[in-house]
């Protein structure tokens, strides 16, 4: 009869069914007694009918082995629970199989899942991975060129990297091949070898990443970087004489732009002063010449008023500006033969040194002033001769 039939004590419960003597806690020997006969009468039912007699001899051997089963069982799961105990790093994350099965992906921090049931397989999602590539292809103008370029990635979908795809990296390799040839395809000789490499390389990442991900590789490309491109080494000596003519070319242009921008804001700075200045000249002739009539007419009415006086201060001052620019000056005395030569020059210079004891330049008003002299002297010279010719 079993220990949890009516009439029977439960060996579980802490204290006896109400009218028991013992109100305390069950034996355990008996409980496993019970036990172990239990497991005897399912695992071996025929030894225990036919001998009754050596089971009860045997039943404390019997007793021991099932604590040491129990014991066993208890460790046993205890290691396994202990087992089931694991870190994911803040840079990974866990993706969870459960008998084969995807069942989810663990975060970073302790998780918790039970062993022998659960695959956990880590991945690191921020390192940046770097597959290099090198290919012979041909170009748009049927030009064969060499390109060499390096992909970095990082794997943005754990659960795609390990269930979609069996070989990710190669399908990456076979993708950046296939992105290569297409856009190189599509392109040039000429932007491939020179300026267009960086157009290039976002063009292959644009269409890399397209691949990547109807694939469903759970990678992301960050940078596509084209380390070179250059001709097959059979003809890298004509390419190279092609580049250095195209560069001398661009060289020769520069120069060009940089002599142009120098001598067309010369000449135009040149231009813009002579007309300036032939403005200014137009404004200097337009004055001096309005600055002569009024002198002209204010003379005309002078001389209107005093004729005589006006004609000898006109000659005065003619004098003065002929004799300012001459060294010598030739008077013909009136009632004479001969013609008089007069040297200002010595004569300034004399007065000069007569008045200042120094030499030195002669002005505008000594000039006259000697002239005035001169003039004067010659007057008296003239009055005196018809004296001696009286005589």
């Amino acid at each position: 009869m079993a220990w949890n039939e009516p009439g029977n004590q439960d060996p579980w419960d802490g204290q006896r069914r109400p009218g028991g003597k013992n109100q305390g806690p069950p034996d355990l020997d008996e409980v496993f007694g019970k036990l172990l006969n239990k497991l005897n009468g399912l695992f071996s039912s025929s030894n225990s009918k036919g001998s009754s007699g050596s089971g009860n001899q045997n039943g404390a051997h019997d007793i021991l082995n099932t604590k040491l089963i129990l014991a066993a069982l208890l460790v046993g799961t205890f290691f396994w629970a202990a087992f089931g105990f694991y870190t994911v790093d803040q840079q990974e994350r866990a993706v969870v199989l459960r008998l084969g099965k995807y069942l989810e992906t663990m975060q970073p921090g302790l998780q918790w899942n039970p062993p022998l049931l659960d695959d956990v397989t880590k991945v690191n999602v921020t390192q940046v991975r770097t597959h290099d590539h090198r290919s012979l292809m041909l170009t748009e103008d049927e030009n064969i060129v060499e390109v060499g370029l390096s992909v970095q990635y990082v794997i943005s979908n754990p659960k795609d990297f390990l269930l979609e795809v069996r070989n990710p990296e190669n399908s990456l390799a076979q993708a950046t091949e296939s992105a290569l040839r297409h856009v190189v395809g599509s392109s040039e000789m000429h932007p491939i070898l020179s300026e267009g490499r960086a157009i290039l390389g976002d063009d292959v990442q644009n269409r890399l990443q397209g691949y990547l991900d109807v694939y469903s590789t759970g990678l992301e490309v960050s940078q596509v970087n084209i380390e070179k491109t250059s001709a097959p080494s059979q003809v890298q000596d004509a390419f190279d004489d092609v580049i250095k003519a195209r560069e001398d070319e661009q060289r020769a242009k520069n120069e060009a732009e940089t002599y142009a921008n120098g001598v067309v804001p010369e000449a135009r700075g040149q231009a813009q002063r002579v007309l300036e200045e032939a403005a200014a000249y137009r404004e200097e002739v337009i004055a001096h010449a309005e600055g002569e009539s009024n002198r002209f007419l204010k003379l005309l009415n002078e001389y209107k008023k005093a004729p005589q006086v006006t004609r000898e201060r006109l000659y005065l001052v003619a004098m003065e500006d002929v004799l300012a620019n001459s060294a010598k000056v030739l008077v013909d005395v009136e009632g004479g033969n001969n013609m008089m030569v007069l040297p200002l020059e010595q004569i300034m210079q004399k007065q000069v040194l007569r008045q200042s004891g120094l030499a030195g330049n002669v002005d505008g008003s000594q000039i006259s002033r000697i002239a005035d002299q001169v003039l004067e002297e010659l007057t008296q010279r003239q009055n005196r001769l018809p004296n001696r010719e009286g005589r």
